[in-house]
């Protein structure tokens, strides 16, 4: 068989950015496609963030250190097959032209997963049953965002891609409020919630996670109904071992045309799993360490989520005109204080944590959105899926970096201090990933100083 070739546009320096040659636009049609952030924003919110990362490592599945080390042993291990698998399959979309076919065969498999929660006890039998589902989650979902990454040359152009990626960011925690509030006060606040649902065996948070996956399978239906594929000439079948050699070689290409994309590449891996960091064990931090009650985070989630969305979108605005790795920079800094503010201060309690996490919320989105608007000002036209896929590649390859430095410094906290709970010091591990990524971007240049070329 013939060996293939790197493809073109990641190391050639021929043609305009995807969003040089970007189309018109509307309103209707940028409204549409953040509804898929809408839409699959219980994921994150609501399953890996405020409500079943909660509820997984409570003490109805054994002691706090052990199911909090379990969480993260399993987010770092979905991590590592996403590394593994977005090349393949952001490679295949890419060459077959059917990203939004696929993205939408994956928003599907997304939602049943989500509602495949139910099934899962709130007894310690069930621990690893609600870890590998979560996980098989997490893959599902990172692999689906590299698609959904790769269409925003439908809807945005060099001028305005810093507040549509702003908007999307914003539309998904904006939607994350709304399903969290309602989950809320219609089944697990009231001591009998709709349908007659009660705490009763966990019920009220496994009815939760269906409506959490017929959420997905709704609100994402106006993305499908403006994304198209567009028709490409028919590329050869390329298999596993041969993508993974077109990974390389467009890495090594781009190491010889554009170092500063990898820099930007190496940096966003670090910031963005320190920021993925925050998500999964912020709730886990307001309830094991300063004494939120699962109502309590609830109704905090859904205050950092109003927060966050609209923080995003003004960012965004910013990142239009400051750029996107002011942005970038700005947000981690915030973050990296406010992350060692938590730390010194565990003891001060709910109050304590309200006041330090809400502000943490206004930078955790912006940075995820100008990371992605700062990529997508260099991918040459016809590439997206190729380099959002190969921008997932790297990001997974060292996923496991903050889930794994969480659970290190809680050993390291139990072993210095001797206490039963050191789940506090699990803030630093998220701390060291988001400063690593704050040192490498600092020498990146801006997205207007260099090409994907």
């Amino acid at each position: 068989m013939t060996t293939p070739t790197a493809p073109a546009g990641a190391m050639d320096a021929a043609g305009p950015t995807a969003l040089d040659v970007a189309g018109p636009t509307s309103k209707r049609k940028i409204i549409a496609w953040g509804m898929w952030d809408w839409g699959s924003q219980p994921f994150n919110t609501v399953i890996t963030t405020f409500v079943f990362s909660v509820y997984i490592t409570s003490s109805s599945f054994g002691a706090t250190n052990a199911t909090s080390t379990a969480l993260a042993i399993s987010t770092a291990i979905a991590g590592l097959f996403v590394a593994l698998l977005a090349p393949v399959l952001g490679q295949n979309s890419d060459r077959s032209g059917r990203t939004v076919r696929n993205l939408r065969l994956q928003t599907w498999l997304l939602a049943g997963l989500s509602a495949s929660l139910y099934v899962v006890k709130p007894e310690p039998a069930f621990l690893w049953v609600g870890l590998i589902l979560l996980g098989v989650g997490s893959v599902v979902s990172e692999i689906a965002g590299v698609n959904y990454n790769a269409t925003i040359d439908q809807v945005a152009t060099g001028k305005t891609v810093g507040r549509v990626s702003g908007f999307g960011w914003g539309m998904g925690y904006l939607g994350g409020i709304i399903v969290l509030l309602a989950l809320y006060f219609l089944l697990i606040q009231p001591e009998v919630g709709l349908f007659g649902v009660t705490d009763t065996d966990g019920m009220d948070i496994r009815v939760s996670m269906l409506l959490c996956g017929l959420w997905t399978l709704i609100f994402t239906i106006p993305a499908f109904l403006v994304l198209k594929d567009r028709p490409r000439p028919k590329a050869p079948r390329v298999g596993a071992k041969d993508s993974y050699r077109l990974v390389w070689a467009s890495i090594r290409g781009l190491w010889t045309t554009s170092r500063h994309t990898v820099y930007f590449l190496l940096a966003s891996a670090l910031f963005r799993d320190g920021l993925a960091g925050v998500f999964a064990f912020g709730a886990i931090l307001a309830a094991g360490t300063f004494g939120l009650s699962a109502g309590d985070v609830i109704v905090f989630g859904a205050a950092a989520n109003i927060v966050a969305g609209f923080a995003t979108m003004g960012f965004g605005m910013l990142d239009d005109r400051l750029g996107p790795k002011r942005v970038i920079l700005i947000s981690l800094g915030a973050l990296v204080i406010l992350g060692i503010a938590i730390f010194v201060l565990h003891d001060g309690g709910p109050s304590t944590f309200w006041v330090l996490g809400l502000l943490m919320t206004v930078f955790v989105g912006p940075a995820q959105a100008a990371s992605r608007s700062f990529l997508a000002r260099l991918i040459p036209e016809g590439k997206n899926g190729e380099i959002f896929g190969l921008y997932a590649t790297t990001g997974r390859v060292v996923s496991f970096l903050s889930p794994a430095a969480f659970g290190v410094f809680i050993a390291i906290g139990a072993a210095v201090t001797g206490q039963e709970n050191t789940q506090y010091w699990g803030i630093l591990g998220i701390v060291l990933i988001l400063a690593a990524g704050f040192a490498v971007m600092l020498p990146v240049k801006e997205h207007g100083e260099h090409s994907v070329s």
